[in-house]
């Protein structure tokens, strides 16, 4: 298969069900020569967090000279997003080769979407001799199908309410399936909260024998009252973290928006520090360099519009001023809704909003619409999202009169474009495949 090709015969492996259990991953693995056992890792799951930790630890580690492999989950746009080798994606080339091989070897038998890239992945990483990878868990954990390797650290980064009809109707169901990725003897860094979740995890941690790292017991970080200069930058909000044995890292860089993301860099500095028992070398400079340069598009990332060639856009203005965030559930747009109130200043804020059908519609919409000042409803290209004119049912009575839908994307970004002002903030949030379109019609494809 050519390039295009191999991403047709993935997409239409979509049309599977979603299927959890580890059977099917580890027979084909098997026939694929198990190319798992041949890298080191690390492994991330959590409800949210998963990619903020995964990116932090990639630029840092990378900063740090290695060769370190990113599996991420879902893309924006682009599938090879998924992959990652340092700063660079997995090459056009790479992935039909290997979606060939894997096709190939399938020989007409069925596996999933998922479980196919991740096994791309494996492949990949392998083939390419990474010193490092840095899997991030697709959904819940124990059946997942990236939960057949044993890595150096397993992260949690914390345990919320989301994909119950799979993972479970109650936290501590939850909790359990995120858990499930905890191997024996294993150290696990985690960031729940101190909720039932937490009691689950340490149980599990017990009953493996594998030493728990808690945020705020073994760990703690803390925005630092007086902002320092950082690498010649103007000053701006540092942060500190503070570990077991007496280790102390004052006057951080943090790259990325959102009070939240200080808690996803502490998860990751105590993976680093972890590491370091395995022989991963890491400078303070390292550290400071790399946290300093992350980036995970689509997460609470804004910036001002600037017209490009061949954009859909015909009427917005040069410097509309847009807010991306991937927040699709009760947790995440919460955290969301922080942000907007504690983060930015803006006039009125239009809000862009699409949700899978899958998802706590009612929940999420309530706590986010008292800030909007106009919402509008629309839908990405995907089988499982809403209907504009459904997420309008679920919108609470009071804010029906400043709601209206679109059918697309490019709709709904030109509306917003026409109703913001100079001062104004349209926020596009709900879910990652919405922001994922938006973010390729307003800035262009990550990667060619």
């Amino acid at each position: 298969m050519n390039y295009q090709q191999a991403w047709t015969f993935l997409n239409n492996l979509q049309f599977f069900k979603i299927k959890l259990g580890l059977d099917a991953m580890t027979t084909f693995l098997g026939r694929v020569e198990n190319p798992h056992q041949n890298f080191s890792c690390v492994h991330i799951g959590g409800t949210n967090g998963k990619g903020s930790v995964a990116s932090t630890l990639l630029s840092i580690l990378t900063n740090a000279g290695y060769k370190v492999g990113l599996y991420t989950s879902p893309h924006l746009s682009n599938v090879r997003e998924r992959f990652r080798i340092g700063g660079d994606f997995m090459p056009k080339e790479d992935f039909a080769r290997l979606a060939t091989g894997i096709q190939d070897v399938l020989a007409g038998d069925q596996i999933t979407y998922f479980e196919f890239t991740t096994t791309m992945a494996m492949l990949w990483f392998a083939e390419q001799q990474v010193d490092l990878a840095l899997l991030e868990v697709g959904m819940g954990g124990r059946l997942d199908a990236t939960n057949v390797i044993k890595p150096l650290v397993s992260v949690i980064t914390n345990v919320s309410m989301d994909h119950e009809q799979y993972l479970g109707t109650t936290l501590a169901d939850i909790a359990r399936e995120k858990a499930g990725i905890i191997k024996p003897g294993v150290p696990v860094v985690s960031g729940v909260a101190d909720d039932i979740s937490t009691g689950v995890v340490e149980e599990s941690c017990r009953r493996l024998a594998a030493p728990l790292y808690l945020s705020g017991r073994d760990f703690n970080v803390c925005k630092e009252s007086q902002p320092q200069p950082v690498e010649g930058r103007e000053a701006t909000d540092t942060w500190r973290w503070s570990g077991w044995d007496g280790r102390e890292y004052g006057h951080l860089p943090l790259a990325m928006k959102g009070g939240y993301q200080m808690t996803n860099a502490g998860l990751a500095l105590a993976v680093i520090e972890l590491l370091k028992h395995s022989g991963y070398k890491v400078s303070e400079q390292n550290l400071r360099a790399g946290l300093a340069a992350v980036s995970w598009p689509g997460r609470l990332e804004d910036f001002f519009f600037s017209p490009r060639k061949g954009t859909l856009l015909t009427d917005v203005p040069a410097g509309t001023h847009f807010l991306l965030d991937g927040a699709h559930n009760p947790a995440g747009v919460k955290a969301l809704r922080k942000a907007l109130e504690k983060e930015f200043h803006y006039l009125q804020l239009i809000l862009i909003w699409g949700a899978m059908a899958d998802k706590d519609i009612l929940q999420t919409l309530a706590t986010i619409a008292p800030l909007a000042d106009h919402i509008i409803f629309t839908r990405p290209e995907s089988e499982r999202s809403a209907k504009p004119k459904e997420l309008l049912t679920h919108l609470p009575a009071q804010y029906q009169s400043i709601a209206e839908t679109q059918d697309n994307v490019e709709q709904a970004l030109q509306r917003a474009a026409g109703l913001a002002g100079k001062d104004d903030l349209i926020c596009v949030a709900g879910s990652l495949y919405l922001v994922g379109r938006a973010r390729q019609i307003l800035r262009g494809e990550l990667i060619a």
